[in-house]
């Protein structure tokens, strides 16, 4: 399955600020998705609840990545991507 992989203003500003090539950001996606679909696959991720119920957060050291799958019509929205003090903001 080819998925379609998208990012907000907020995470494209984010990398380019911190000079992240999005590829980086992608290749852990790619293993997000892996690991949603019940392969063993060593990434951090975690759905969320409240306020963001319906995304899930991946974590890479101190960056966190907000995301929304959609499981029916193969796409990745990426809501935000920043470190933990201000992702959740």
């Amino acid at each position: 399955m080819n998925w379609q992989i998208s990012l907000s203003k907020d995470a494209e500003k984010f990398l380019a600020k911190n000079k992240l090539p999005k590829e980086n950001i992608f290749e852990i996606i790619r293993k997000s998705i892996k690991k949603l679909q019940g392969e063993d696959v060593n990434v951090d991720i975690k759905k969320l609840k409240g306020e963001w119920q319906g995304f899930y957060r991946s974590r890479v050291g101190k960056i966190r990545i907000i995301a929304e799958f959609d499981f029916n019509n193969c796409l990745v929205f990426i809501e935000n991507i920043d470190y933990r003090g201000g992702v959740y903001k």
